[in-house]
């Protein structure tokens, strides 16, 4: 069965169909040639759907597209233009910082290239080069599953199970995130230092500071009372998206007053479509994992890793090289969805910390979505920004090595990922 399924999805994948429903398809066929039966699908499904800690999700989906449209990335650029000030590289810098202030409020990474390549890629291209312009907007757009909330480890410790915590997930990404942030920042000083582009910017000033800070500080409280109260056991991850949607319908309408009331149905019509795209897959997959659970392919798979290596770190390499080659050509949603309940388990056979694992995990596949052929950010931001594949990827590439870069210091470095989870008391 699990040979068919793997055969069936290629061949649908290839021809076109989208990935949830030749995950289903493929299932179904599997599963009409075998003796457990057509019936076993919808009680699969439905079984996969109906969680509570899965209506985290869509909350985080709406509250984020709220957010976006209530006008607080103008806000975010602001402060960040304040806090750079004149410098070579301003434009850039206030980019990567806008991007992780998005990322603190949002946890995906579309919404936020595209928020961020509508509003700052005509500057960018005016003080650059396009495919550089271009490149900027796709790193800091990249942000968004890395830095708590995020959508991505939502549905990893979903996937993972009780061994895994949504709050253990988010702390696990704040220091690399920062790391993240500043070597990107670092790497545009050094690029346009290179080919000589003029300072941007408004003149540092205190004052200005101090009341682009006031004019934020709202905003930035979500992220404090949101994760603040997931991590510190106030509200579970469902109730806490719930408060974002609150929050962020507050700033919209009373703080910012960017937000009206028609702009709703086109707000939630966006959020229901990416919520089912999501659902679609988490529903189809769980038959396609139950099938695979049939046929021992986790045990077979378990007992072929380590007849490889024994060593954790090498387990950890294999899978990093396997996500570097899924995450070019999968959605990460559906390699989440696939992979998980079939590598989580062998990490902890091979005694590796969950949330070292996890992190790790998502980082792979966060940096899948900058990767051709099938990196989605880069879609929107070549859509957006009108520029081919080809010439943003060249621009690009400095900054994917640099997130690899971080890939490996955490692998090797464990305390990188977990040292913050473990002080708030998640895990051993």
């Amino acid at each position: 069965m699990s040979l068919g399924i793997f055969l069936g999805f290629l061949l649908l994948g290839v021809i076109g169909m989208p990935i949830a429903f030749s995950l289903g398809f493929a299932a179904m066929v599997a599963l009409a040639f075998s003796d457990v039966g057509l019936a076993i699908i919808p009680q699969r499904m439905m079984h996969a759907v109906n969680s509570f800690p899965l209506m985290s999700i869509p909350f985080f989906i709406l509250a984020g597209e709220l957010m976006v449209k209530a006008g607080i990335v103008e806000r975010l650029i602001e402060l960040a233009n304040a806090v750079v000030g004149r410098v070579r590289g301003g434009l850039a810098h206030v980019t990567m910082l806008s991007g992780a202030g998005l990322a603190t409020v949002s946890g995906a990474a579309v919404s936020d290239a595209s928020a961020l390549s509508t509003i700052l890629g005509p500057s960018l291209t005016r003080a650059y080069d396009k495919p550089f312009a271009s490149a900027i907007i796709a790193a800091a757009g990249n942000l968004g599953p890395i830095i708590p909330p995020s959508g991505a480890m939502i549905v990893y410790a979903f996937m993972a199970g009780p061994s895994v915590s949504v709050g253990g997930m988010f702390m696990a990404g704040v220091v690399p995130g920062i790391l993240i942030t500043t070597g990107f920042m670092l790497l545009c000083t050094w690029y346009v230092g290179r080919r000589g582009y003029p300072a941007t910017g408004d003149a540092f000033s205190f004052r200005n500071v101090f009341v682009q800070l006031r004019r934020s500080f709202i905003i930035f409280m979500m992220p404090v009372v949101v994760i603040g109260g997931i991590v510190g056991g106030a509200f579970t991850a469902t109730e806490g998206s719930a408060i974002a949607v609150v929050y962020a319908l507050v700033i919209g309408f009373a703080v910012t007053r960017r937000l009206r009331l028609a702009d709703l149905p086109e707000i939630l019509l966006r959020s229901a479509i990416t919520t089912a795209m999501v659902g679609a897959l988490i529903a189809f997959a769980s038959v396609v994992t139950y099938i695979l659970t049939v046929d021992l392919l986790p045990q077979q798979l378990a007992t072929l890793v380590k007849s490889i290596t024994s060593s954790p770190l090498g387990y950890m390499a294999l899978v990093a090289v396997l996500l570097f080659v899924v995450g070019m050509f999968l959605e990460s949603n559906a390699a989440y969805i696939m992979l998980v309940p079939l590598l989580h388990p062998i990490a902890l056979q091979y005694g590796i910390d969950p949330l070292h694992f996890g992190f790790l995990f998502v980082l792979n596949l966060v940096i899948g979505m900058l990767t051709p052929p099938v990196g989605v950010v880069l879609f929107v931001v070549c859509g957006i920004n009108k520029i081919s594949m080809r010439e943003i990827v060249v621009a690009l590439w400095p900054f994917i090595t640099l997130m690899y870069g971080v890939l490996v210091l955490c692998m090797l470095f464990p305390p990188v990922v977990t040292w913050l989870p473990r002080l708030l008391g998640y895990g051993a």
